[in-house]
């Protein structure tokens, strides 16, 4: 009997075994930086001369591994293996594939601390990112065995006397699972188990800046009794591999998690037909968003609570996240001049540094291009609004921005509209509710957003007209829970594939209908 769904519980770093734990799991994984690491494609190890170089963010000197890089003669062998693998996959009992996912939540729970710390010097990752990143993997194996546990049941349907009706859910085929690099553990793992439980195989293609964390998922997936052949792992360029694969004739379905601009680029190559193709190719998308946290006025919210959700949902993992709250909006000068005040406090009490320090709440951004995206963006907002605090970045050793505030900024401002992928807040005052309401919904993103407010008539007000795919009240706009908060978003922020949510694993099946005359 399989227990009912509940989530990993996070790491409780006020216990001085944790962090000891935690401590050791860092120093074991610096012995190990600088490896090699293979490619994996039907299970045998393919080792290539041109790499990929995996750096610390924190320290941009450090190598975290070399891995080899596929090009379209390994990723074209990797497509041959994954469609013949398919053929026997897709007919192994659903309760066999869950059951590998089960073990191999098992396996990461075991080796919690190892692979957070991984997170810490490959993704830059402070503590409790790392810690949320490795639970919510764990989340994703436990959640989606027990989703295809229950899908393999099919569906009732009416009765009809005289035949025997049943309607049940059969796999795609392969799909090609572009990963990105901010939840380099949960996403990665997250959209490509969801494809294997359904019966489905994939080809594996991670962020180039955290491959090292995916070979470790290949690993666990192996001891949890995976066939070869099922993943196979084939790090390589966008332009080269990726490109290759989104318009192969026997790619079934793409699953991406990127950017806005990457995400239509991969929808408009998809749709294409190519020859021998003999489907529509689905496509799985989540591209970002431009988050806002809507505080109601003074006599309606918690000021303190609307400061506090709005500087952890900015700032936490530098503000890295497509949920992360980049825009905040407040109604009245009262509670405007109160929570910009506090906000700054907050902001500039955060400690920026070295992420495997525990007490470092801000880490480094991804890699150099972040950082001059980043930096450039802050430039321009201090002509859009008035810097609170932060504005400073160094790049010296690793990739550092401190977390920056501006005020006084005008809804149509670019840092108030694109989405900067950074530790960058925009706030700005509303004269109303429904003013705010409007500013939040000003933009092509619906990704998630954030009501504070205990004025029942505007929660509900918001419930209808924030149009957001994952709204939050009364507290912040990110760390969504597998199984609680599905998450997906609108307009640009993607296809609305709700992760974690009870309906994503039907996005990797298409349904079967047959019926038998008696």
């Amino acid at each position: 009997m399989v227990v009912p769904y509940k989530h990993e519980p996070l790491t409780d770093f006020s216990i001085e075994s944790n962090r000891q734990e935690y401590l050791e799991a860092i120093k074991k994984v610096e012995s190990e930086l600088g490896k090699e690491y293979p490619l994996i494609i039907g299970g045998e190890r393919i080792t290539t001369e041109e790499k990929i170089i995996s750096y610390n963010p924190a320290n941009n000197k450090e190598i975290v591994g070399s891995v080899s890089k596929a090009n379209q003669e390994l990723a074209e062998k990797a497509m041959q293996i994954a469609d013949s693998t398919f053929q026997t996959w897709k007919k192994v009992d659903p309760t066999v594939r869950a059951e590998i996912l089960f073990k191999a939540a098992a396996i990461v729970r075991r080796r919690k601390f190892e692979l957070c710390a991984w997170l810490t010097k490959e993704a830059g990752k402070p503590w409790p990112q790392a810690d949320g990143d490795i639970a919510e993997g764990i989340d994703f194996l436990e959640y989606y065995g027990r989703q295809m546990l229950e899908l393999a049941k099919g569906k009732p349907l009416a009765h009809n006397p005289g035949q025997i009706n049943k309607y049940t859910y059969i796999p795609l085929g392969v799909g090609v699972v572009i990963s990105p690099w901010n939840f380099p553990f949960a996403i990665m793992l997250g959209t490509t188990v969801a494809a294997v439980v359904t019966g489905n195989t994939v080809l594996l293609k991670p962020a180039s800046t955290t491959p090292v964390i995916a070979y470790k998922f290949m690993e666990i997936m192996e001891q949890a009794g995976l066939p070869a052949g099922v993943v196979n792992y084939i790090p390589g360029s966008g332009a080269e591999v990726g490109d290759y694969l989104v318009d192969h004739p026997r790619t079934r379905f793409i699953s991406f998690t990127g950017s806005r601009d990457v995400g239509l680029r991969i929808n408009e190559r998809a749709a294409v037909l190519n020859k021998g193709q003999i489907w529509i190719k689905r496509v799985i998308a989540e591209m970002g968003g431009k988050d806002t946290i809507v505080v109601d006025d003074a006599n309606s919210a918690d000021l303190e609570l609307a400061a506090q959700s709005i500087v952890t949902s900015a700032f936490g993992f530098s503000g890295q996240k497509c949920s992360a709250c980049s825009r905040a909006v407040i109604v009245g000068d009262e509670a405007y001049d109160k929570v910009v005040k506090r906000v700054g406090e907050l902001t500039k009490e955060l400690k920026v540094g070295d992420p495997t320090k525990e007490e470092t709440f801000v880490g480094p951004v991804n890699d150099e291009g972040a950082f001059k995206k980043i930096s450039e963006y802050i430039e321009l907002g201090k002509s859009e609004g008035r810097l609170l605090t932060g504005g400073k970045y160094d790049d010296s050793k690793g990739y550092f921005i401190h977390p920056t505030v501006f005020a006084d900024v005008d809804p149509q401002a670019r840092i108030m509209q694109e989405e900067i992928f950074g530790p960058v807040l925009a706030m700005t005052k509303a004269n109303s509710f429904d003013q705010a309401i409007e500013i939040a919904n000003n933009t092509v993103y619906g990704l998630t957003g954030a009501v504070i407010s205990n004025n029942r008539a505007h929660l509900e007000q918001a419930r209808e007209d924030f149009h957001v795919g994952n709204l939050y009240f009364n507290r912040g706009c990110t760390a969504a829970t597998v199984g609680y908060q599905p998450f997906g978003g609108f307009n640009m922020s993607g296809t609305d594939s709700k992760a974690g949510g009870p309906d994503y694993l039907t996005l990797h099946m298409q349904a079967k209908s047959v019926s038998e005359a008696l």
